[in-house]
């Protein structure tokens, strides 16, 4: 009897519905646009406010935030670069589940480290991922504020703050295949549009 458990594990990938099937009953093309940048950076509101759009429009879509996920699927896990590891590798898994079925997944994290966007990328694959930077610099994210986490930073009351305590690696400037929106350049509706503009080629079933 052996003691590794994926012996015993025989997926049916091959018997299932295909993921052809179901974009062609959706008329849309399943796709992970994943959202990424500092607390306060506006990924969540762009987020939001994307899904409401496509949705108006007639497509499919399916938030995934960071908040929500750690209250659920991934409150067994902290802060450390292993557990953030962890909870972008779960995330990614779930994402390009939601992918197979034909939903354009909208995902909005902090995902600090290059290595956790080649990971998500990697598991979800380079066709179906969209990399966007919501860029916007420390000082203005803790002008901004939303959720209070800068000011309680400031007084020690979180740990491993990303930015401050914890590195956020952005994107190299000439790095293929990112679309950044600085949401310090202009009002969220120019962000907006200007990420609409971006996912709606790719999702738009041909």
């Amino acid at each position: 009897m052996t003691s590794d458990s994926s012996a015993n594990l025989h997926p049916i990938f091959d018997r299932v519905l295909g993921r052809a099937e179901k974009e062609a009953s959706l008329r849309q093309r399943g796709r992970v646009i994943w959202l990424y940048g500092l607390s306060g950076s506006g990924k969540s509101t762009l987020a939001i406010a994307l899904e409401r759009r496509l949705h108006a429009e007639g497509f499919t879509t399916h938030l995934l935030d960071g908040d929500n996920v750690r209250t659920g699927l991934n409150r067994d896990l902290g802060f450390t670069d292993a557990d953030r590891a962890e909870n972008i590798r779960r995330i990614a898994e779930v994402a390009k589940l939601f992918v197979q079925a034909g939903v354009v997944v909208i995902a909005s994290f902090i995902t600090p480290l290059r290595a956790h966007r080649e990971l998500a990328r990697a598991i979800v694959g380079g066709e179906d991922f969209l990399e966007v930077y919501v860029s916007a610099s420390f000082e203005a994210c803790a002008l901004r504020d939303p959720k209070g986490l800068y000011a309680k930073a400031k007084a020690g009351g979180v740990r491993q703050f990303t930015g401050r305590d914890s590195t956020f690696e952005a994107p190299a400037a000439d790095a293929p295949g990112v679309l950044v929106i600085d949401t310090e350049a202009g009002p969220a509706e120019v962000s907006l549009a200007q990420l609409h503009q971006a996912v709606l080629p790719r999702i738009t079933f041909q």
